[in-house]
């Protein structure tokens, strides 16, 4: 028995080859994005009567990773790295979401909070090769949060 479109779009995983980026109040385009973990350092306690218990400490850092290829005139990532000055910078919020095909739909975003630039990678430079020069933009975050749309 073969599915409908409409069955097949809530039976079957989502691709992750169609998604949008904003940061702050401005949609860039990415190539990949990496990163979007939440994780919780192990707190082992230890009682008077030699019973040993791991609980969850505290949160660790969220650690993103943005890579786009390099195109004249767009320097948004490297002005805002290089606007970090006395240890103040400017924390943007981010969102990462998943679309349909047409890129019209969403179907889930992920929503990140107070992103900060900690590293910005310059491509690697090859006489021999062909492909596309790609940045890398590495941010901390404090925390995200997921929305389904449908």
């Amino acid at each position: 028995m073969s599915l409908s479109a409409d069955q097949t779009v809530v039976s079957y995983p989502i691709p992750t080859y169609r998604f949008r980026v904003s940061v702050g109040t401005e949609e860039m385009a990415f190539n990949a994005v990496s990163g979007l973990q939440v994780s919780h350092e192990m707190v082992e306690y230890k009682d008077g009567l030699g019973g040993c218990f791991q609980m969850p400490g505290q949160r660790t850092a969220i650690n993103i990773s943005l890579k786009r290829g390099v195109v004249c005139g767009q320097t948004q990532l490297s002005e805002w790295i290089n606007s970090i000055s006395l240890n103040q910078v400017e924390k943007k919020d981010i969102s990462i979401s998943m679309t349909n095909e047409a890129g019209t739909e969403l179907f889930l975003t992920w929503n990140v909070v107070n992103a900060f630039p900690v590293g910005l990678s310059a491509p690697d430079f090859n006489a021999s090769s062909n492909e596309f020069a790609i940045e890398q933009l590495d941010l901390v975050a404090d925390r995200f949060t997921v929305k389904f749309h449908t």
